[in-house]
């Protein structure tokens, strides 16, 4: 319990006023007190030492001895601080002798420690000389000093090409093919190149190994379009925007010629640095003077055979690379609803994965009959609508004919019993030049074929006040205009799938074209015949469905592509 500061009275009684500082001692008072201390030979240390000390000791008349504990631990401390001692000189020593050094003595040991290039002492084409396993560039594992002059002395000595029997046939051991799936020269090779490569090179040595006839062969593909849209990218970025028709066709293809010279070496040099057993001497490139007669020969072979056709059919049309695509090279989107994606040409993204409904004005009455579609910019394009004939919603309008809203035609309604009455409105806008779908019932039905489209992807005189513009601009542009005439209707989530370019990304776009067509229906009876006798099998044996599947419903290939570099 705390006290009054004051008088230190017991707590409860009255206390007076706060005193000061007490008075200090008088110089006799010190005197007395000191003396006393000095005096004192019982248990007081002299002032201003520590009780046990020589000092205190000697002060209080005697010397004290140190017991035999106290010794040892004063020799193991004084043998403990003489260590310390000695190695901080040591370590003063050390920093002496090093800031001793000039610093370019320095700088000289650091350059000293990293190896020259390694010079490879094998002429060309020898057998690589060994050298000692104590040097420098052995002593660690160096890849391009292990690995130095060896492929050039296989090359050479032609360890990689088939062995035949002396009279120039096949081993009796029998022979083991491998065809190397042709690096494109659109650029560098990668790390599944690696992978392929060393899987193949596996095999092609273990079969070699065997004692068989064994070839692997090597080569590379010019891959038109690919190689074209990459070299038109480097065009436009490295000089402020510049395109393969500033350049003109000439220039350009010597341009590409020198993007595949360099990529093409690279490519060699990489799959010799991965050490494939290839037999370089059949080495061959796509557009290779005979492999480009040997095209041009067998096209025309095939069209006197009549597999190959001329034809004005749809295409999938490319507006970005502006070509024709087959089948393999479109990829095909899932979307599940309303979704707006990246258009190539287009700041803003594109609405996709919808349906739009709109009508359609009956000529010569009141009546409208609603329609849907998908791409409403491709109604510019309708030459008809299709009802199903026992529709009775339709009945009597068949025969009649629509008005089409923007542009002088009139559109027939007429009856196809393919339509599905039970879906949206049950009654079909037909496109026949920019839908595949369509592409068949404007056949059967001798509608007219309206192409509204340039190769660019804008619209063409057939789209009327619309000519001009960009297709997806359109499609919102027709929206708003049809509801300015009250005939739009709304528009639903619709779950559908997009087909995208496989090389540029853009939205494909079905465009009617005179192309060259492939018949496949005849090559396709003998692959299907070979797979099912046996005489060819497929690994695993479940995906002969899938080539059955496939094979079966094959659509006759689209042989054509508008490009300047290839055959």
């Amino acid at each position: 319990m705390a006290l009054n500061a004051a008088s230190h009275n017991p707590t409860g009684e009255k206390t007076g006023p706060i005193s000061g500082q007490p008075p200090p001692p008088s110089q006799d008072t010190k005197d007395a007190i000191l003396q006393s201390a000095n005096g004192d030979k019982q248990g007081h240390s002299v002032p201003g030492q520590e009780a046990g000390t020589d000092a205190a000791a000697a002060a209080s008349g005697g010397k004290k001895e140190k017991s035999e504990r106290e010794l040892a631990k004063d020799r193991a401390k004084a043998e403990k601080q003489a260590k310390f001692d000695e190695k901080q000189a040591k370590k003063k020593a050390q920093q002496a002798s090093t800031q001793a050094k000039p610093a370019k003595e320095t700088k000289e040991k650091k350059k000293q420690e990293k190896l020259p290039d390694y010079e490879e002492k094998t002429p060309k084409g020898e057998k690589k000389i060994l050298g000692s396993l104590d040097d420098e560039y052995h002593k660690a594992y160096i890849p391009s000093v292990v690995e130095s002059a060896w492929y050039d002395w296989w090359e050479k000595e032609g360890f990689h090409k088939p062995e035949f029997k002396a009279d120039g046939e096949v081993k009796d051991e029998g022979y083991y093919v491998i065809t190397i799936p042709p690096p494109n020269v659109t650029g560098a090779l990668h790390i599944g190149h690696a992978l392929a490569t060393s899987l193949q090179d596996t095999m092609i040595r273990w079969e070699r190994m065997k004692g068989k006839t064994v070839l692997y062969l090597p080569g590379c593909d010019h891959a038109g379009i690919s190689t074209q849209s990459v070299v038109e990218n480097m065009l436009y970025n490295r000089r402020n925007g510049t395109t393969r028709h500033d350049l003109g066709r000439a220039k350009f293809v010597d341009l590409t010629w020198e993007w595949k010279e360099e990529y093409h070496k690279k490519i060699n040099t990489v799959l010799r640095r991965l050490g494939g057993s290839l037999d370089w001497s059949r080495e061959a490139f796509t557009m290779d003077d005979n492999l480009s007669a040997a095209v041009r020969k067998l096209f025309v072979q095939l069209h006197e055979e009549g597999l190959i056709y001329r034809s004005n059919r749809l295409v999938n049309w490319c507006t970005k690379l502006t070509t024709a695509l087959s089948n393999l090279e479109v990829d095909q989107k899932e979307l599940e609803g309303s979704t707006k994606l990246d258009v190539p040409g287009y700041d803003k993204k594109i609405e996709f994965g919808s349906i739009w409904n709109f009508k359609y004005p009956v000529d010569g009455s009141n009546e409208t009959i609603e329609v849907a579609t998908t791409r409403p910019e491709t109604m510019l394009g309708d030459s008809g609508v299709a009802v199903h004939p026992a529709d009775e919603r339709y009945k009597h309008l068949l025969g009649k004919k629509v008005k089409h809203p923007f542009v002088d035609r009139l559109l027939p309604i007429f009856g196809d019993e393919t339509v599905e009455r039970d879906f949206g409105t049950g009654a079909v806008k037909i496109t026949p030049a920019h839908d595949f779908n369509d592409y068949k019932r404007g056949k059967q039905h001798n509608l007219e074929f309206i192409n509204i489209l340039n190769d660019d992807g804008t619209m063409n005189s057939n789209a009327g006040p619309f000519e001009g513009h960009k297709r997806f601009d359109v499609r919102y542009t027709v929206i708003a205009e049809l509801e300015k005439k009250g005939l739009y209707a709304g528009k639903a989530d619709n779950k559908m799938s997009i087909p995208l370019c496989s090389k540029s990304k853009d939205v494909i776009e079905p465009i009617l074209k005179p192309q060259w067509w492939m018949h496949m229906e005849p090559l396709a009876k003998p692959a299907i015949e070979a797979v099912k006798n046996g005489s060819i099998k497929l690994s695993p044996q479940s995906s002969e469905k899938t080539y059955y599947r496939w094979m079966e419903n094959i659509d006759d290939w689209c042989l054509s592509r508008q490009l300047w570099w290839g055959h």
